[in-house]
Formats: C-alpha cells, sequence, structure tokens
C-alpha cells in the first residue's frame, strides 16, 4: 500500500511515516510538503492519504488535494491543528488532531494497512 503524507513541518512527517510504516513491510509513504508535490504522488498512484490541512508558509489549505483524493475515491484522513471545522464536502472524512498519539494515526488508517 503506497501512503501519501502531506504535511510541511518535517519532523511531523517523519513521526508520520514511523508510525505508518512500523511493523507493516507492505506500506510505503511517499512524503511532501507542498500541494504541487502532492499532486505529483497522486498522480504517481497512492492508495491513501494523510493530509495536514494548512501547508506552507502561506498557510496554502489542502483541501484541493482532498478532493482531488476524492474524486479518485482513494480514502484520506485530515492530520491538522487546525479547529476541526472543514468544508462541507469532507464532513464525512476522518479527522485526527494535533498534537495526536499513533494509535489515531493506526485507526484511522484503512484496514489493508
Amino acid at each position: 500500500m503506497r501512503v501519501l503524507i502531506l504535511e510541511d513541518e518535517p519532523i511531523i512527517a517523519i513521526d508520520l511515516e514511523d508510525i505508518v510504516t512500523s511493523g507493516h513491510a507492505d506500506v510505503e509513504c511517499v512524503l511532501a510538503a507542498s500541494i504541487a508535490g502532492a499532486r505529483r504522488h497522486i498522480e504517481d498512484g497512492v492508495d491513501f492519504a494523510l493530509l495536514d490541512i494548512n501547508i506552507g508558509h502561506d498557510r496554502n489549505r489542502s483541501y484541493g488535494i482532498a478532493a482531488d483524493l476524492m474524486e479518485r475515491a482513494t480514502p484520506f484522513c485530515f492530520v491538522s491543528s487546525a479547529d476541526g471545522s472543514v468544508p462541507t464536502a469532507f464532513a464525512n472524512v476522518p479527522f485526527v488532531s494535533k498534537p495526536f498519539r499513533p494509535a489515531q494515526i493506526l485507526n484511522a488508517l484503512p484496514p489493508a494497512a
């Protein structure tokens, strides 16, 4: 399974990668720190994504990436310190608040992970 992690804070991205791959030899994580980077990985194909909402110094939002994933029927979860209010289109998407516990991330992953 290929998991996209869209996170602009390197330490958090590495932490998420460690959590997701821990004990799962069949999981590959691809990291993106920008919207453009995430789009490239989506074009290459991903099976699941963990998305921070506010990306970069200008605080771009990842909702466009989320919409692309929905269009492709690719499951994803928001992992963010944002207040949890998301556009109505994403109301049913799982949301893990930062700071998070590893179990929260593991519970958000699809069963195949």
